[in-house]
């Protein structure tokens, strides 16, 4: 019996196009630290250690230890004066780049309805930003975080999608077992995958990333409005 339904966040629960969001994020980031890089070095640094956290398979080392491990690893400047500017910039002037997204009044209104319903409700997105990223995208999509039981960051969580690692330590930490549990995303390669698991899968159709060939894993399909429908339909739980 399913009892608890993963969420992705971009493109799932919050409506956006995702290489826009980018954009914005990495020019918004610049400005923050102009005197320190160059717009151009903001988005290699940046793109560098994302990409090392996401190929660390370490588990004692979390996302946000393998990403300044090698951040700081290549440049000169200190921790402890470019930390301050990250924890203030996700702080405040990330909120500047809110309207690259939308919110949708199904998805709210499946969330609403499925926490009524008993369901155990989680964020599991790509922990690839801090904690305050995760929050602040989350209100921009109208809910609120104790809509969840659970939240992925980069501070929490050692593994990134896709690796079926982070899908497992989410599992974990809230204690669930994959056959009570669905996926739902709007990436065929990165959320389905749950499907190896032992998980159901549901793929949101609004803002597919990737091409849907055979059955790519998918249990379930539809937009925003189909999804609702689905969650009127689940059972309550309590």
């Amino acid at each position: 019996m399913i009892t608890t339904i993963l969420f992705d966040l971009d493109g799932t629960l919050l409506p956006m196009d995702t290489d826009l969001f980018t954009k914005r994020y990495f020019a918004e980031l610049a400005i923050k630290l102009k005197e320190h890089f160059t717009p151009e070095e903001v988005t290699k640094h940046i793109w560098t250690s994302t990409k090392y956290m996401i190929s660390n398979i370490d588990p004692n080392k979390t996302n946000e230890e393998a990403f300044f491990e090698d951040f700081y690893g290549r440049i000169d400047h200190e921790e402890k004066i470019l930390n301050p500017i990250f924890e203030d910039f996700y702080e405040k002037d990330f909120n500047n780049i809110k309207n690259v997204a939308t919110q949708n009044k199904y998805i709210i209104e499946a969330v609403k309805l499925l926490k009524d319903k008993g369901y155990n409700l989680v964020v599991a997105t790509n922990p690839l930003f801090p904690e305050k990223a995760i929050l602040h995208r989350i209100e921009w999509a109208g809910l609120n975080k104790e809509d969840f039981m659970f939240i992925t960051s980069f501070e929490k969580m050692h593994y990134c999608k896709p690796q079926l690692k982070f899908y497992e330590e989410i599992l974990n930490k809230i204690k669930k077992q994959p056959l009570n549990c669905i996926m739902v995303g709007n990436d065929i390669e990165e959320d389905m995958i749950t499907k190896t698991l032992g998980m159901k899968t549901y793929l949101i159709e609004d803002h597919i990333i990737g091409t849907i060939r055979g059955d790519n894993n998918i249990d379930y399909k539809g937009n925003y409005e189909d999804f609702y429908e689905f969650a009127k339909n689940l059972p309550k739980i309590k």
